[in-house]
């Protein structure tokens, strides 16, 4: 699979992780999150794979109300693993984000997540 394949991928993906019923869907967010997924949230917390699936499909759950991805950019650090970054305007709030996707039997999976604060989106 040529970089540029896997940037649609990846990308296509990433989005597929924003949408309100991939959100709420625990099949869907097991097919995206890499079993062995870590994420540092904005607070700095560490999620494992199955307790953010836990928190996302929750009866606390809150769905993202809007959500704006600007600068996506991907690189290829491995012949089957992608970095993805980019800016993420959602509900108010501004973050840098970056994932890494594991790309096997022509999927990607999603290893690792991390979204860093920016502060209120304005203008």
């Amino acid at each position: 699979m040529d970089a540029e394949s896997i940037a649609v991928l990846v990308t296509g993906a990433e989005r597929r992780l924003l949408e309100p019923e991939v959100r709420r869907d625990p099949s869907a967010l097991e097919d995206l999150l890499h079993e062995s997924f870590r994420e540092i949230g904005r607070s700095g917390r560490m999620w494992t794979r199955d307790e953010l699936i836990d928190v996302m499909t929750g009866p606390d759950a809150v769905d993202v109300q809007s959500a704006v991805v600007t600068g996506e950019r991907v690189e290829l650090v491995a012949p089957d693993l992608a970095l993805l970054t980019y800016t993420l305007d959602a509900d108010g709030m501004r973050s840098r984000r970056s994932s890494l996707w594991r790309i096997g039997d022509g999927r990607p999976r999603m290893l690792f997540h991390q979204g860093t604060p920016l502060g209120p989106h304005v203008g």
